[in-house]
């Protein structure tokens, strides 16, 4: 049973690496919040600026931290222009992995 043990020791090791596995689990902590989903859907239909939280009825404050999160995993991306600042997919293919996701 000790040698059986250790081979499905190894096999999980190797499955990922524990950076791999890191990363992963930061973009699913991520993508567990409907308002992130929601700003996802809404940036693949058109850039948006950093008045989204009018459209979401959520705080600036709050709004900032949500595009933060998105833009610290890689689905999300900013560029300023003057004042304002527009945020748009880096990753438009997540929205193609959530659809294929969804059970409803």
């Amino acid at each position: 049973m000790e040698k059986y043990a250790v081979e499905l020791k190894r096999l999980a090791e190797s499955i990922f690496n524990q950076e791999i596995l890191k990363s992963m689990e930061r973009l699913f902590k991520t993508l567990g919040n409907s308002t992130r989903l929601r700003i996802i859907k809404m940036l693949a239909l058109r850039k948006l600026v950093c008045k989204i939280m009018v459209a979401l009825n959520i705080t600036q404050p709050n709004a900032s931290h949500h595009l933060e999160m998105l833009e610290r995993v890689g689905i999300v991306k900013r560029k300023k222009e003057g004042k304002w600042v527009f945020y748009s997919l880096a990753k438009p293919e997540i929205v193609d992995v959530l659809n294929n996701l969804s059970i409803c």
